[in-house]
């Protein structure tokens, strides 16, 4: 199959940057769930867990203010369907997200509110402070991959880069599809080092062309 170049006004390339550094805060998702016969057992069961949850977390110096949470929520819980359907009870739960820069207690942080009452850790991300930034400089690299790749091959062309006339910013989803067929200057994230947090930006590069 031969493919054809519908609009022959110059070149078309892709670029991706990424910038990688160590987390400056972690943020941890964890909920109390507890299920007992009657709304009121449910109710106190919870209460409780969430005021040991809270303790621990200032004692880990975690401020309220860096804790945002759920209302505790009530509903019914059941096994099985039609006529098999069984009632287990009420189930009662509050969901919290925690964010601290305390990295190194963290391990700790999450075995003593488990201990505590924090029945589930629905998620754990690490994070930095200041992410525009880095998605500024990915975005740089990006730029730089691109015009390194439109060099090779106009070099191997015969001929000669013109000034760029076109830039595209690529979204995360079709950030994707283009990284599947060479970045130019990405990572694939089966290399990332433990531990680090990437931010990516992939751009197309359009410059014209002279002889």
């Amino acid at each position: 199959m031969t493919e054809t170049i519908n609009e022959p006004w110059g070149l078309s390339v892709f670029g991706a940057g990424s910038v990688r550094v160590e987390p400056q805060l972690v943020r941890v998702k964890l909920a109390v769930d507890v299920l007992e016969p009657s709304p009121d057992r449910a109710f106190e069961g919870a209460g409780t867990a969430v005021t040991r949850v809270r303790e621990v977390l200032r004692r880990h110096g975690v401020p309220d203010t860096a804790v945002s949470g759920s209302r505790l929520r009530l509903s019914s819980e059941y096994n099985g369907y039609g006529a098999e359907r069984t009632f287990l009870g009420y189930r009662c739960q509050a969901s919290y997200a925690v964010e601290t820069e305390a990295l190194d207690g963290l391990q700790q942080l999450i075995v003593d509110a488990v201990d505590a009452g924090a029945h589930r850790i629905d998620d754990v991300e690490f994070d930095v402070h200041d992410k525009p930034a880095m998605r500024d400089e990915a975005r740089r690299r990006a730029v730089a991959a691109a015009r390194r790749k439109a060099e090779v091959y106009t070099e191997a062309a015969g001929v000669r880069l013109g000034p760029v006339v076109h830039i595209q910013d690529v979204d995360a989803e079709s950030f994707r599809q283009y990284r599947g067929h060479g970045g130019g200057g990405g990572s694939s994230a089966g290399d990332l080092a433990p531990g680090m947090v990437e931010v990516s930006a992939g751009v197309v590069l359009g410059f014209s062309l002279t002889h």
